[in-house]
């Protein structure tokens, strides 16, 4: 094979994952990325080495990155040689995402300044370095990317995945009705033509 497809898990997701796309993409080797980073600043670290790892090998990579493992890809791989990326639920504006956990948790920036950390009741953990991070590293995304959104998405607005999406020349596929987590086998069927139409 000289092409390889490396996915990239979103936060509770885990690198088998990776098997669901072998059927679709028969002429590559699938891979999935098992990371550990929680953080894009350990991302930044981690995602390189295992890319490099993997990509010495394959002169095409194409890459899958699902919910915030999209995020990670974006802050740490925009400068590596990717054919195509397929972002699923992608979180493509860290920043308002926080601002909006801070808004549901009742939070003020000065608070989370002074106190550093703050667990919510929805359980997230709030964090002004991770915010800090965020502000400085704006990312960039030149990788030619389709992305897949679920129409009830409640952690990325359709306003916002829409500009991001026009902001990088993406296309846009929206399932309506649906929510973040594609995982019924209604959502995978969806998900699989998506990704075949674009092969």
């Amino acid at each position: 094979m000289n092409k390889a497809v490396l996915y990239i898990h979103g936060k509770g997701g885990n690198a088998e994952e990776a098997a669901h796309y072998q059927p679709i993409f028969r002429n590559a080797d699938v891979v999935g990325l098992d990371y550990t980073a929680q953080s894009p600043w350990e991302a930044k670290k981690e995602f390189p080495i295992l890319f490099d790892s993997i990509g010495r090998n394959y002169p095409s990579i194409v890459v899958i990155a699902n919910s915030i493992g999209a995020y990670f890809a974006m802050n740490a791989l925009s400068d590596k040689q990717i054919e195509k990326a397929y972002f699923i639920s992608p979180v493509v504006d860290m920043e308002k995402l926080i601002a909006d956990m801070m808004l549901w948790a009742h939070v003020t920036e000065d608070e989370l300044r002074i106190q550093q950390e703050i667990q919510t009741a929805f359980g997230e953990t709030l964090s002004w370095p991770y915010l800090c991070y965020v502000r400085e590293h704006p990312v960039t995304w030149p990788i030619p990317t389709h992305i897949l959104y679920g129409e009830k998405d409640n952690l990325t607005s359709y306003e916002t995945i829409s500009k991001f999406a026009n902001q990088i020349r993406a296309t846009l596929t929206v399932m309506e009705e649906e929510e973040h987590w594609f995982h019924t086998e209604k959502q995978m069927k969806f998900l699989d033509a998506w990704i075949e139409r674009f092969i």
